[in-house]
């Protein structure tokens, strides 16, 4: 086995590794969700964390692990009598993206449950992290129904498996750990919620600090043994600190002016729901335990609002994360309490906010501000002329209806358009491609009924071979793939609509983020198109870009067309199951180069070749209209609706599906 990097080597992440601790001394906290940059140290200090936690006592042979001083009477390899047992390190189960449901919540063995009538459960990812911590790596990523199983079993501590009339449900708690990196998309704001905590990480912009996490990495790597071995000290002394603060927990006293002030942050923010308030009142209790003290102090509670509350707030995947920490501080003193105070601020106690330092200089840390989406400002088009205007605001967004890609597809699970899915509703069965994971018991009794005879059956039981069984077909939905094409040439200059067509395209893009899909953002003007977004699952990134886009000079339509057809097909090759809904925005006009009109139709044909479905918002104003817009939609073989149309959430009502007509 590998020797993990140590949890007290790590450089900086004060609130990450607070975090973590936190969740080691008060499981009930909730889990921590770390959000940041690639290359910030969220794994290295998630897999160092399971070696600081104490020894678990099992009962020998269970494979749920079971506490010997109190069996779980619902265990499957039960019942087991109270007595004394052995005992293992605490475990950390990582989760894969790309797990199976089965993987999970764990399988039964379909055919003895036929053949035999036995309940043959094969456990599952959430029985082994039973009383460790259970690791997501990039959960934006993990599909929505395993995220959805995932909170389940944290919230209520137990896993069900129910599969054809056969139940099972065993003990499930564990320390949930969730890492992502926004700019890969974000989690719906209900499943944010169900994690306790969470941290933003950065990688500091501090040379000294970055030289020490090159230092210990390159250290590490060396001798893995050998640098596990200098800090065995420090590691030691968290471990027993852990132990210490848990044993402290049950006698914290959470006073009536603590509550007070949680209670009242809570209310000031704005945030949904009474699972913050519970949550804060849970941390604030585990930073006084790790603090060695018994009595919740005003600087608990803020601690635990700087953790507990940033990822509440967010009401659109629009709005970034934080909390107003002068708002924070006027709410914490205007309902202090006697009660809440220090006598020592200094003695004892003292600095229970803050995790183990490390020695030498801190690296890695906090103390960088992240760089947001489109910080930079936009690339600049060769030859953009010298109209270009200074970026305009998008008008509110607006709730749109759905547009969807005509028929069937197998792409990822979403709910956008009509697919083929592990999930939804039966429509069929099929011989089994691979392992059988849905089984069709209707079928695959039709299936092995007419030879019972040749194979002797003679008792009750079914005669039941692996030919006999029947995968299940189901329908559901897909995310697509939502290309933005977006015109941004002098003729969308005027403020007032390019501020509308930037909140027809956020609304767009809010609905694309409801709907699971991947988005992208071409934009054209002057000379040249430019992909300002490649495909990517974070629409606040698309959201970011949008805002800061310039306008001016001419118009080359051919451009961005062919730029966006280029994207598709190298999509294709990375996702050739996710279907593409091209958007175009734009008022149809074409200027610069030789014949602008007939390219840009050239270029647009070129999607109507490939069968890609696609809409045009047309953005021409004024009472003269040239109907350019519709013409190309005409050319891509998709379908034309005015601007007008889709502020006033007209859109779905003429185009529910994406029709493609007939040349």
């Amino acid at each position: 086995m590998s020797t993990p990097f140590p949890f007290t080597a790590v450089v900086g992440q004060e609130d990450l590794r607070l975090a973590l601790l936190l969740n080691a001394v008060s499981p009930a906290v909730g889990g921590v969700l770390v959000r940041g940059e690639k290359g910030t140290a969220k794994s290295t200090a998630v897999r160092a964390l399971s070696a600081l936690l104490p020894e678990v006592a099992v009962v020998p042979g269970c494979r749920f692990s079971c506490d010997p001083a109190a069996p779980d009477p619902s265990c499957p390899d039960g019942p087991h009598e109270a007595g004394n047992g052995g005992t293992r390190p605490s475990r950390m189960v990582e989760l894969p993206v790309g797990a199976s449901e089965d993987r999970l919540v764990g399988a039964l063995d379909i055919e003895r449950a036929l053949a035999e009538g036995v309940k043959a459960f094969e456990p599952g990812l959430l029985a082994d992290a039973h009383r460790g911590i259970l690791y997501v790596d990039e959960v934006n990523l993990l599909h929505d129904h395993l995220v959805d199983l995932l909170l389940d079993a944290a919230a209520m501590g137990a896993s069900y498996v129910e599969r054809e009339g056969v139940s099972v449900r065993h003990a499930s708690k564990f320390l949930l750990v969730g890492t992502m990196n926004p700019e890969e998309g974000e989690l719906r704001p209900q499943l944010l919620d169900r994690f306790g905590l969470t941290v933003e990480v950065a990688a500091s912009r501090e040379p000294d600090q970055r030289v020490e996490v090159v230092r210990r990495r390159l250290a590490y790597d060396d001798d893995p043994a050998g640098f596990a071995a200098r800090w065995a000290d420090e590691e030691s002394a968290v471990r027993q600190r852990i132990v210490a603060a848990r044993d402290m927990l049950p006698s914290v006293r959470l006073g009536d002016g603590a509550l007070r002030q949680i209670a009242a942050t809570c209310a000031a923010f704005e945030v949904d729901g009474m699972r913050a308030d519970i949550v804060m009142a849970r941390t604030a209790t585990a930073l006084a335990a790790w603090a060695g003290r018994t009595d919740v102090l005003a600087e608990d509670v803020r601690q635990a609002a700087l953790l507990a509350l940033p990822h509440r707030r967010r009401r659109n995947p629009f709005d970034a994360p934080g909390l107003d920490e002068d708002k924070l501080d006027e709410t914490l003193e205007e309902f202090s309490g006697e009660d809440d105070e220090d006598p020592d601020p200094d003695g004892p106690g003292g600095g229970g906010g803050q995790p183990p330092s490390s020695d030498g200089p801190e690296a890695d840390g906090g103390s960088g501000a992240q760089p947001e989406a489109g910080d930079g400002g936009e690339p600049q088009p060769s030859g953009a002329g010298s109209g270009e205007q200074s970026a305009a605001r998008a008008s509110e967004p607006f709730r749109t209806k759905v547009l969807s890609v005509p028929g069937l597809g197998d792409g990822a699970a979403g709910r956008r358009s009509r697919a083929r899915t592990e999930h939804g509703r039966t429509t069929g069965a099929r011989r089994p491609r691979g392992a059988l994971t849905k089984l069709h018991l209707a079928a695959t009794v039709q299936a092995a009924a007419p030879h019972q005879r040749a194979r002797g059956r003679t008792g009750r039981g079914l005669v039941v071979r692996r030919d006999d069984l029947r995968q299940a077909t189901r329908e559901g939905r897909e995310g697509n793939l939502v290309l933005f094409v977006v015109d941004a040439s002098g003729s969308m200059a005027a403020r007032q609509r390019m501020s509308a067509v930037k909140g027809a395209v956020l609304s767009l893009l809010l609905d694309a983020y409801q709907r699971r899909d991947k988005v992208g953002l071409v934009t054209f003007r002057g000379a040249a198109a430019e992909v300002a977004l490649p495909p990517t699952s974070s629409v606040d990134a698309a959201a970011a870009r949008l805002e800061t886009l310039p306008t001016g000079g001419r118009t080359p339509l051919a451009a961005g067309l062919l730029r966006a057809h280029e994207v598709l097909r190298v999509e294709r090759l990375r996702d050739p199951a996710r279907r593409a809904l091209v958007v175009v925005v734009t008022d149809g006009r074409a200027t610069g180069g030789p014949e602008p009109v007939a390219l840009a139709g050239r270029a647009a044909r070129l999607f109507a070749a490939d069968g890609v479905a696609s809409v045009v918002v047309d953005c021409e104003s004024g009472p003269v209209r040239l109907g350019l817009a519709g013409q190309l939609a005409g050319e891509l073989d998709g379908t034309a609706v005015t601007l007008d149309e889709l502020r006033a959430d007209s859109i779905a009502g003429l185009v529910k599906d994406v029709q493609r007509r007939a040349a």
